[in-house]
């Protein structure tokens, strides 16, 4: 039978039970008034004169919340061979709710709730109107807090301890803004490849993301291999890939009063930028270990040994240009003279191979000058650079190390093999097979370890990047900014009110975004990304 609502007259109930008796066989199974009756049911002919209509509406919903409600699992086993004709045969079948319930049963939708969930989260105005934001804005950042005496802290003093995981918010905007110091070196170098001997007595034009630095030097890496002259006779448009030497960062030193009385002491940075030529990339194929330079340490100093084409990168000289490591000690110590009796901090940050440079930078500054400032190394998506004697070399210079990593960075666990590392050497500890890792240290060739405290993050986390993004994604700067810029902790989702633009992601990365956002990117906004400013004029790069 139909339900009768509260505003059908009384006296009509009769009339229109004999007019929808013809319809019963047409009702639809999920219609709640072919439901057998019950208790907790109610029929028109139940309907008295006067009837109050809250009590009729309360058992029409009660009725609803029946029909909804989840059926309760079978108790016994469904036969794997039913019976064709009792499925045919409707009486048999049980109750029309039931077969209503069954074919409802039947689409398994409680499998299909987790995949549908991701995607209404991801297309919920929420979400929508985030992207929007992320989207319009290029130059907000997360606030610069004073961070006054506990600066020494932000740059390592304790090893970052109660710092990382959860993320300190300060911290979180220190990392950020190294990394862009490093973007700033790749833009300059893509946008003017070529060097010349004329270039290399001014310091080169590098439009820093920080306007509160200003740069004093440029650093210049050369390689001790060459390819042959024929090879630049054939693409002469391409001679800077096989140029021995070639602009890979700066210094740069904080000049506005305001941000040193915020940052509580005068920085120094030191920018270096990843491999981008031919000769670069050569060297870092060189992946045997070789002798670090003697000091005046002792024994344990004499077994560090690092990557043989990072070293020579660092060490070796050019043609018209000093060696990477002579022009940093240089400045430095020119800085550290010109800015005597204020407090002062030296911080190396570099990508991919300026990573491992950085370290070598880290480990030659702390012992050039007596009375040296605090020196912390901010590496992103750096690889190995040396074995455990050089790890422990740094740690004896106090040369503070923070890597941010990638989980899905391949490159993070290269070169070489390692065993004294991680969980892997608390095991052989455990076991008391020190002995086993120090022999493997000093026979293998590539017995490697990495140095410092690790940040890691995961491309996974992100809800904006696809979960199998590819090998370059996972290694590029603005993606581990990204990452960066939404951690919270290893144990959270990505934080919602991330600052950080997604201007560039896209134009980075826009094969490794999620279509469903880079579909609504083009629907939310005009924004066309050679007026965000963050166009640059580049040749192509092995990077």
């Amino acid at each position: 039978m139909m339900l009768v609502g509260p505003t059908l007259p009384a006296h009509n109930v009769n009339l229109f039970q004999a007019r929808s008796a013809s319809f019963r066989n047409h009702t639809s199974p999920l219609n709640p008034s072919t439901i057998a009756p019950s208790s907790s049911s109610y029929s028109p002919a139940s309907i008295k004169p006067g009837s109050n209509s809250t009590k009729m509406t309360r058992l029409h919903l009660a009725n609803l919340d029946k029909l909804l409600q989840t059926p309760p699992p079978p108790q016994t086993q469904l036969d794997p061979q039913p019976d064709l004709e009792k499925d045919k045969d409707p009486h048999k079948n049980g109750s029309r709710e039931n077969r209503g319930r069954g074919l409802l049963g039947g689409l398994k939708l409680s499998r299909l709730w987790t995949q549908v969930k991701g995607a209404a989260e991801d297309m919920s105005p929420r979400h929508l109107k985030r992207l929007q934001r992320l989207l319009s804005k290029t130059g907000e950042y997360s606030p610069r807090n004073n961070l006054g005496t506990r600066w020494r802290e932000f740059h390592g003093s304790n090893n970052w301890a109660g710092l990382l995981d959860p993320l300190d918010e300060n911290l979180r905007r220190e990392v950020v803004r190294y990394g862009e110091f490093i973007q700033a070196a790749y833009q300059s170098f893509h946008s003017n490849p070529a060097m010349s001997a004329e270039e290399v007595q001014m310091p080169r034009n590098v439009a820093l993301p920080d306007r509160s630095y200003k740069v004093t030097k440029s650093l210049y890496a050369t390689s001790s291999i060459g390819l042959p002259d024929w090879v630049d006779e054939v693409r002469p448009d391409l001679s800077w890939m096989t140029q021995r030497s070639s602009w890979v960062g700066y210094v740069a030193v904080c000049d506005d009063k305001g941000e040193i009385a915020r940052m509580g002491r005068r920085d120094i940075v030191i920018a270096l930028r990843g491999t981008s030529t031919c000769l670069e990339w050569a060297e870092n194929l060189r992946a045997q270990l070789i002798q670090m330079p003697s000091t005046e340490q002792g024994q344990q100093e004499r077994q560090a040994k690092v990557e043989c084409g990072f070293l020579s990168l660092y060490k070796t000289r050019g043609a018209d240009v000093p060696s990477l490591a002579e022009s940093v000690v240089e400045e430095v110590k020119r800085l550290i003279e010109q800015y005597k009796g204020e407090t002062l901090s030296i911080t190396v940050t570099g990508h991919s191979l300026g990573a491992a440079l950085a370290l070598l930078v880290g480990d030659e500054l702390k012992t050039c000058a007596e009375n040296m400032p605090s020196v912390a190394v901010f590496s992103f998506g750096g690889p190995r650079v040396g074995n455990r004697g050089f790890t422990n070399r740094m740690d004896d210079k106090d040369v503070k190390v923070l890597r941010i990593v990638n989980s899905q960075d391949v490159i993070t666990r290269v070169p070489g093999i390692f065993v004294g590392e991680g969980a892997l050497e608390e095991k052989l500890k455990n076991a008391k097979a020190g002995g086993f890792i120090d022999m493997i240290d000093r026979n293998m060739p590539l017995a490697y370890t990495h140095v410092g405290t690790e940040l890691r993050v995961d491309t996974k986390m992100s809800p904006y990047l696809k979960p199998d993004a590819d090998v370059a994604c996972c290694h590029d700067l603005e993606a581990y900014l990204h990452l960066v810029d939404g951690f919270l902790a290893s144990n959270c989702p990505f934080r919602e009110n991330a600052k950080r633009s997604l201007v560039r992601l896209l134009q980075d990365q826009r094969s490794n975004v999620k279509k469903l956002y880079t579909s609504k990117a083009n629907n939310l906004t005009s924004l066309k990304l050679e007026r965000t400013g963050l166009m640059v004029s580049c040749l192509p790069s092995p990077s």
